[in-house]
C-alpha cells in the first residue's frame, strides 16, 4: 500500500507533475529544471526527492550534477495517465525547457552520458 500511497504523493502536486513531464524523456538535472520552472534550486530539489523517493526517477551522475529522467518501468503508465486525464504541462514549459538544453553545452551542466538518449 505504501507505493501507491507513495507513487500517488508524487503526482499529487502541481511542481511535481511539471517536473515528471519535463523528465519524461529527456533527463535533466536539478538547476535546469529550476531555471525551467523559474523556481529556486532547493524548492525543485526536494520535489525531485519526493519523486525519486517515490520510486518513479532514474538517475545518472556526472561530475557533480545529477540527472533524472522517469525510470523505464513508469514511462507506460505515466503516457496513460497522460493520455486518459489530458497534458496539462504548463504551457511554456516544452518551449523553455527546448531553450534550457539549446544552452546545454556552454552551461555549467556538461549534460548526462548514459541517459543521454530520448526514448
Amino acid at each position: 500500500m505504501s507505493d501507491v500511497v507513495s507513487f500517488s504523493r508524487a503526482l499529487a502536486d502541481v511542481t511535481r507533475w511539471r517536473i515528471v513531464r519535463l523528465v519524461m524523456d529527456e533527463a535533466l538535472c536539478v538547476c535546469e529544471l529550476a531555471d525551467i520552472l523559474e523556481m529556486p534550486q532547493s524548492s525543485v530539489s526536494s520535489h525531485v526527492q519526493v519523486i525519486r523517493k517515490a520510486g518513479l526517477l532514474e538517475d545518472e551522475k556526472c561530475e557533480k550534477w545529477t540527472y533524472f529522467r522517469i525510470a523505464k518501468s513508469y514511462r507506460a503508465l505515466i503516457r496513460t495517465l497522460v493520455k486518459t486525464l489530458g497534458d496539462d504541462l504548463h504551457p511554456d514549459d516544452a518551449e523553455k525547457a527546448a531553450r534550457r538544453l539549446a544552452v546545454r553545452e556552454n552551461s555549467c551542466c556538461p549534460g548526462p552520458v548514459k541517459l543521454a538518449t530520448r526514448r
